[in-house]
């Protein structure tokens, strides 16, 4: 089963306010003990809101809204896909999270990432374009 572990923005991340250098090396440290562990498929930090747009479709228009985004507690500020057995494992994971900042303050949100055998009334040739999609980067 795959999750996506999402590190939740706060005031400092949405103010671009990069990670300290006791942060970044444990972060170094716990992503490595997911590759050891074989769980760890992917995963990025992201830059502020203000570097993004966000892109809403209502009613046959498109209408594009260039950041910066006011409500930080709703925006990303990184993510992780990991490769578990169980919701309980992620979670297991999870609490091992960094927090050596000073700050001690984080939120995570896991979800759990949908798998192509759960689109089964979609085709077998369209199947493809739904779950893991790592497959079709790998076809190129």
């Amino acid at each position: 089963m795959r999750f996506m572990v999402i590190r939740k923005a706060d005031e400092e991340s949405e103010a671009g306010v990069l990670p300290s250098a006791e942060l970044l090396e444990a972060m170094g440290r716990y992503n490595e003990e997911l590759v050891k562990a074989g769980v760890l498929l992917s995963g990025e930090g992201l830059m502020s809101s203000d570097r993004g747009a966000l892109v809403t479709f209502s009613g046959g228009t498109v209408t594009v809204t260039d950041g910066p985004f006011a409500e930080a507690k709703e925006l990303v500020a990184g993510y992780s896909i990991l490769d578990v057995g169980s919701l309980d494992e992620a979670l297991e994971w999870v609490r091992k999270w960094p927090v050596e900042d000073g700050h001690g303050n984080a939120e995570i949100e896991i979800l759990q990432v949908h798998e192509a055998e759960d689109f089964g009334h979609v085709s077998e040739e369209n199947r493809k374009y739904v779950g893991d999609v790592r497959e079709l980067a790998d076809e190129k």
